[in-house]
């Protein structure tokens, strides 16, 4: 397969061009122009941030963005759909209202935003694919609908994929509730009794009451209740919940290509990842931890798994950050690339959701980064 071209502009500026124009020539080297617009319904998918995280992608960036698809026609919108667990966006009333206080509102955008599984996460369209895994995915009817995708991704650590980035928001951030249950199926956490002081803390937050104490007061998971949406190991501040990398949790990655691929099916999408702010968990999460590498740049690309692929390697050749996990886990500043998020979540190979991506014919780990000044 032929190279995928990424484009890149790092966050240096001029008085002459600052940040957002940066941004808007991205998109535009990157052939965002060429999409036909006119009179298209264009989803702008974006995570709006659990409130009380503060490393979710600004929306003056959003706006900008929307703009252009305005100035080509388009109807633009913003959109993500409801989470699994305990939190501010498990259903559409509070997810609008979190969205607002993170700064997600038409006067701040020039846009509406429209959560796309609806009122309480039961609003999908079935998308045959008839992949490895799932035949039919569940996708918000919202972006089934849309004519164009345009992904909009804060590239990051994940407790449960390792990595977040275009793949992640497209399936996950894609997927209604029952895809995203679909998905976390196949991974389920475990307790170790070792490291677990009886806190309560993983408890108090599982939205499936699957969480309880043994005889031993050490925490305990039923995963005939559980459904693996890993707020346990974001929670647990002493390393007690964790996977075990297995057959279940590759199956589990290959699932989250294929809803990637449910989502993009059919439609002309395109794909942009900040590399700000790089915290090693979810923006799920209502707290963001100290980045693990500096600010990098900004990425764009047609094509998903071309652009993941070239946010890792470049996150891997970036120092450590000081004072954050990384740096707690010691012999992290030798200066040479190293798999990073693998060191964060050791035994999660996250390989395997890129690599069922080129299977599914999504794109290519194959790319060239094209430079922008």
């Amino acid at each position: 397969m032929n190279k995928s071209k990424v484009y890149f502009i790092n966050f240096r500026t001029r008085t002459d061009m600052n940040i957002l124009d940066k941004l808007e020539k991205l998109i535009k080297k990157a052939g965002i122009e060429n999409i036909d617009f006119k009179n298209k319904f264009t989803a702008l998918k974006i995570h709006f941030g659990e409130p009380g995280n503060m490393a979710y992608i600004r929306p003056n960036y959003v706006k900008r963005i929307a703009d252009l698809v305005k100035k080509q026609g388009g109807l633009p919108f913003l959109t993500d759909t409801n989470t699994l667990y305990v939190g501010r966006r498990a259903n559409a009333v509070s997810h609008l209202e979190a969205a607002a206080e993170n700064g997600f509102n038409q006067i701040t955008t020039g846009v509406n935003v429209i959560i796309a599984d609806g009122l309480k996460g039961s609003d999908y369209t079935e998308i045959p694919i008839n992949a490895k895994h799932v035949k039919s995915a569940k996708i918000g009817t919202v972006i089934a609908d849309a004519d164009i995708l345009i992904s909009i991704n804060h590239f990051k650590g994940h407790e449960l994929a390792g990595f977040g980035g275009a793949l992640k928001n497209l399936a996950m951030g894609c997927g209604s509730r029952g895809g995203k249950l679909e998905m976390h199926s196949a991974s389920k956490p475990e307790i170790s009794e070792a490291a677990c002081i009886s806190c309560g803390i993983c408890k108090k937050n599982c939205s499936q009451d699957a969480i309880s104490f043994n005889i031993n007061k050490k925490a305990q998971i039923d995963h005939a209740k559980c459904t693996g949406c890993g707020q346990c190991i974001a929670m647990c501040m002493y390393g007690a919940a964790n996977l075990e990398w297995n057959e279940a949790f590759e199956t589990a990655s290959e699932k989250i290509a294929e809803y990637a691929w449910a989502a993009v099916k059919d439609k002309p999408c395109f794909h942009i990842n900040f590399l700000m702010d790089i915290s090693p968990n979810c923006d799920c999460w209502s707290n963001n931890d100290v980045p693990v590498v500096p600010n990098l740049g900004i990425a764009a690309s047609f094509d998903a798994v071309a652009l993941d692929r070239a946010c890792i390697d470049m996150v891997n050749a970036a120092p450590v950050m000081k004072g954050s996990v990384l740096d707690d886990k010691g012999d992290c500043h030798n200066h040479e690339p190293f798999n990073k998020f693998e060191k964060i979540y050791p035994g999660v190979k996250w390989e395997s959701c890129l690599k069922h991506g080129e299977e599914l014919g999504m794109g290519t780990q194959n790319y060239e980064l094209v430079n922008i000044d």
